[in-house]
């Protein structure tokens, strides 16, 4: 709790109006209240003209159970940018399937505003005001790395990689036909990360893509002593012979000093034998 009233403090700092929805947040098992205390939390602020951004406390594990109630009418009549990653990514692709709303796979409240790195912040400054940069650099200026040749133009779509598997075969999952698909994930051993490429291939999604773009898989190794296919064994087996563009090296991930992304907007992914550059070719604030 420590940290995320510090993160507040720097967002007022800021100069941002900051309302804080519920006045403490009870714990029930590993979630921060019951699922009718965070629904009515989030619509709350979904039905309001007046609030321009939703920022998320942290991840972990609940969006998935709020998806059925959530009020997508007021989501698209109000538009508002929803920032969050990890757990969040089942907010963005829902709130982008029923309502249209793009948001942003950036820091949250409770986990980075605490301590905000400075290149960070730039980035995530840069797209909530509506940039489009091109190329999308790390925060270090870091490039991507090719895999798969090719160029696409298609709507970024991405997140966790494990939520984005927990989504399929629900209406929650927008179409990922012709998408460029964005993917991290934390704490998953390599023959978790296989399965859920597996399932992604096995349902026929992983060939439908536009393009694929690879962010940090971090402490994902495997258990000590324990035989493992390597993360790049993993890779290689799904995407070596993929029918579009593949590039890794995106900073976006499960640690302090990363890209934001948007979710929702038209990018463009370009690859070569030699380079691979992902542009953002639409503003996630266009229109509001």
């Amino acid at each position: 709790m420590a940290r995320f009233q510090a993160g507040v403090e720097q967002l007022r700092e800021r100069g941002y109006d900051v309302e804080v929805g519920r006045p403490s947040y009870s714990r029930r098992g590993y979630l921060s209240g019951s699922d009718a205390e965070r629904l009515d939390e989030l619509n709350a602020y979904l039905r309001r003209s007046d609030v321009k951004m939703l920022i998320a406390a942290r991840g972990g594990y609940g969006s998935l159970r709020l998806l059925e109630g959530i009020d997508y009418d007021a989501a698209r009549a109000h538009p508002k940018l929803v920032v969050g990653y990890s757990d969040i990514t089942a907010l963005h692709l829902a709130l982008y399937e029923h309502a249209g709303l793009p948001g942003l796979s950036g820091p949250m409240v409770g986990v980075e505003w605490d301590q905000p790195e400075a290149a960070s912040e730039r980035l995530f400054w840069a797209l909530a005001r509506g940039d489009t940069p091109d190329p999308l650099l790390g925060p270090g200026g870091e490039s991507l790395q090719p895999v798969r040749e090719g160029t696409i133009d298609g709507v970024l779509l991405g997140g966790n990689l494990a939520t984005i598997v927990r989504l399929l075969g629900t209406p929650y999952l927008p179409s990922l036909d012709g998408a460029i698909l964005f993917v991290e994930d934390v704490g998953e051993e390599p023959y978790r990360i296989d399965a859920m490429f597996a399932q992604l291939h096995l349902s026929g999604l992983l060939d439908r893509l536009g393009g694929l773009v690879l962010g940090g898989f971090t402490d994902c190794e495997p258990a000590d002593d324990l035989p493992s296919l390597s993360l790049n064994d993993i890779f290689d087996h799904y995407l070596s012979t993929a029918p579009y563009p593949v590039a890794r090296g995106l900073v976006y991930g499960h640690f302090p000093v990363k890209n934001t992304v948007p979710v929702g907007v038209r990018g463009r992914l370009r690859v070569n034998s030699d380079s691979a550059r992902l542009s953002v070719l639409e503003p996630v604030v266009d229109g509001r």
